[in-house]
């Protein structure tokens, strides 16, 4: 199958350039929302229900000040995920071909159950001075929604990371990437079972598989910034040659 120059597939410019940087924001952001909990102790996976509620009970200020975050992460992802099929769609329409909306459905998925996990945080924060009764039920669903979630990740990399590669505008390493970050965060979402209600190394998959979705997701950005570029020189270059001609 012969592959079709990047160039040729792009639409209007300035659109990829907004998506581009909105990829880095969200990247950014997300970040950003674990470095305010995480070294202050946000419970692992299967953690017990007094460190749940301790931490809560105490740190709910930073669960508050994290979720703060979240709603503009939200609009960045999909604003991400939007320009990635624009980016990509002349060119799977003549493959017959969507894989770029299997991924933009991931990223909307993935904002949803994220939204869930945020909501049962501010409840804990909200709710920790009542006690741990309700706080064993919340922090259960926290972890099955959180891990489960893992699954519209791995459809976001799988379908923006195979659509992506067959238009030519990633590279093989960046499609390697996202599929090997999908495959660890789609097993960590199998394996929610096993995750809910103990402490495991198997958490760890999770972890890694989203440490590698950020740096996806940054590269990303980063390509869609260079498209919009390269597609800015091509439409001069031929308004160029068309007013000399």
């Amino acid at each position: 199958m012969l592959r079709q120059s990047p160039w040729s597939v792009i639409p209007t410019p300035g659109f990829l350039r907004l998506s581009g940087i909105a990829a880095l924001g969200f990247a950014f952001l997300i970040v950003m929302g674990n470095v305010i909990v995480v070294p202050a102790g946000l419970p692992r996976t299967g953690a017990h229900v007094d460190s749940v509620d301790a931490f809560f009970r105490t740190e709910g200020h930073l669960v508050g000040l994290a979720s703060m975050l979240t709603p503009a992460a939200w609009v960045l992802a999909t604003l991400f995920g939007a320009g990635a099929v624009r980016a990509l769609w002349r060119s799977e329409r003549a493959r017959h071909e969507a894989w770029s909306l299997l991924g933009f459905t991931g990223l909307i998925l993935q904002n949803s159950a994220f939204a869930g996990v945020i909501a049962i945080r501010l409840a804990l924060a909200s709710t920790a001075a009542d006690g741990t009764e309700g706080s064993a039920g919340l922090w259960a669903l926290h972890d099955a929604l959180f891990t489960l979630n893992g699954t519209f990740l791995a459809l976001a990399l799988v379908g923006l990371s195979v659509g992506g590669r067959h238009a030519g505008i990633i590279r093989p390493w960046h499609h390697v990437l996202g599929l090997l970050s999908a495959a660890l965060l789609f097993t960590s979402a199998t394996l929610t079972p096993l995750l809910i209600g103990r402490t495991s190394p198997l958490g760890l998959l999770g972890l890694a598989g989203w440490l590698l979705w950020v740096i996806w997701v940054v590269a990303y950005g980063i390509v869609l910034m260079r498209l919009d570029g390269g597609t800015r020189s091509h439409e001069a270059a031929r308004q160029a040659h068309g007013n000399a001609r």
